[in-house]
């Protein structure tokens, strides 16, 4: 099997332009890797076909961008055109989308090649992808582990080099969570930095698409490609789109940093601390300033997702009626048998969980008890870390509480699965930008994430303290090699 995936996205980029290598080199090399590491089941639909298709009509066009030619994964959850999208739910497992979302328009813009759709939690909804109707995906370090979720099939795909990028969404921490479960960099973006046109909505006041890579600079140059305004999203940002490498490589001397005293708190396992605590020490010695501090409410952040994402939950997968696409119940008896069935056989246990319960929440007066309350609740955690990054440039901590555990684990436990993203979920609810670099490893060889917050659209310095971290530890991030 060739080894032109093993590459850096430069080097590969190098040798397309000499014509050394061609387009289909690449999307064959990545075809050959998914089948040969089918046991991890990371992806739901490949689209072979057209992938060959589009590598070959690439051949005489000139290389005109880094991401020229690439090969990449999609969640299942971005729509796109003639390629079924499930969500990994019974009730779309038929869905041929008739558009594309706008990410995936601007990657095929780019010429890079859409490999196929990745696995995930079903509708995004859990934190393992064990909620998926196709089966979970496995941690490719340890495949009686899980991969981390929603994004697990994103995750495992980019970290056992099936793919060397992905997209991914993240509405409580489905890429950072996975990201660092599986040893691979995720980046949530500022909440409007990237259109959520096409992308089925979960928490519309939380969702946002990301990219999911082996390194640092190969994750600027995917948000490089993603992001801009987008007329189709009311929620896009207007923000000035900046070169998100800039930085990169530039020193960290004089950076304040904070620690907010919960991601440190009991909460998070011995051997998650003492990695921290490593990195803390390297930023310290290369001349940063790192300081513990207090924001209000973030140990609230579990609660509110919950009542925020499971209410719009609730109305978001209202749509899915077994009347306009997707799975529908044959010969019902009427209206009501036609929607209870097709909900209650097409949704698996935890969508139809969260729907309940999101339903319950906006109920009459209940919106004013819950969801009003903690929208309100919500704005205090926006300012608080309002207030932080008048005095620090960045926030740091866990992404996770331990290492990824066993498969099967915690599936008759629906708090867990909220549990397991209690570090995540303050910067959704901030709506700030959030991402995992891998800091180190645990008992067994499982990968350890540090999450980085930045300020509102300053993920350009995100990436430059996470290519610092990144270089100065030089982890070896291929599962792989230690076989």
């Amino acid at each position: 099997m060739s080894k032109y995936l093993d590459l850096s996205i430069k080097e590969i980029n190098e040798l397309l332009k000499k014509k050394e290598i061609k387009p289909i080199d690449l999307v064959n090399e990545a075809f050959e890797r998914i089948e040969a590491n089918s046991n991890l089941n990371a992806f739901i639909t490949l689209d072979k076909e057209r992938a060959i298709e589009k590598a070959k009509s690439l051949e005489e066009k000139c290389v005109d961008n880094i991401l020229f030619g690439i090969p990449i994964a999609v969640k299942d959850n971005i729509v796109t055109k003639d390629l079924r999208t499930t969500c990994a739910s019974h009730i779309l497992d038929n869905f041929i989308p008739i558009y594309d979302a706008t990410v995936v328009e601007m990657i095929n813009d780019k010429n890079m090649i859409i490999i196929g759709k990745t696995n995930m939690d079903e509708f995004a909804m859990g934190s393992t992808s064990q909620t998926s109707y196709f089966g979970a995906p496995k941690n490719p370090w340890d495949t009686t582990k899980i991969s981390g979720g929603s994004s697990g099939g994103s995750a495992v795909a980019v970290s056992s080099r099936m793919v060397p990028l992905a997209l991914g969404s993240d509405t409580g921490g489905s890429i950072r969570q996975p990201s660092s479960y599986c040893g691979i960099v995720g980046m949530k973006p500022t909440y409007g930095r990237v259109s959520r046109y096409g992308l089925v909505a979960f928490g519309s006041s939380l969702d946002q698409i990301g990219p999911m890579t082996r390194n640092v600079y190969e994750n600027a140059l995917l948000l490089n490609a993603i992001c801009g305004r987008d007329d189709k999203d009311l929620t896009s940002s207007y923000e000035e789109v900046v070169d998100f490498t800039s930085k990169i490589g530039e020193s960290i001397s004089g950076m304040k940093i904070a620690i907010p005293n919960y991601f440190v708190s009991d909460i998070v396992s011995s051997e998650v601390k003492e990695k921290l605590d490593n990195v803390v020490s390297l930023l310290k010695e290369n001349g940063a300033l790192v300081d513990y501090i207090d924001i209000d409410y973030i140990e609230n952040a579990v609660t509110l997702y919950q009542i925020i994402g499971m209410g719009e939950a609730s109305s978001n997968l209202a749509r899915f009626d077994g009347v306009r696409y997707g799975y529908s119940v044959n010969d019902p008896s009427s209206i009501d048998e036609l929607y209870c069935k097709t909900r209650g056989e097409g949704f698996g246990e935890e969508v139809k969980r969260r729907i309940m319960v999101g339903s319950y929440l906006l109920s009459g007066s209940n919106a004013d008890v819950y969801y009003t309350k903690a929208l309100q609740i919500r704005n205090g955690i926006r300012e608080s870390f309002k207030e932080a990054f008048e005095k620090y440039d960045l926030i740091i901590g866990p992404n996770a509480t331990t290492t990824a555990y066993n498969l099967g684990e915690g599936l008759d436990d629906p708090l867990k699965t909220f549990l397991d993203d209690v570090l995540v979920f303050p910067a959704n609810m901030a709506g700030l930008p959030g991402m995992n670099v891998p800091m180190g490893f645990g008992e067994g060889h499982l990968p350890i994430g540090l999450q980085i917050i930045g300020n509102s659209f300053d993920e350009v310095t995100m990436y430059k303290l996470a290519s610092f971290i990144e270089e100065k530890l030089g982890l070896e991030l291929d599962p792989r090699e230690v076989k």
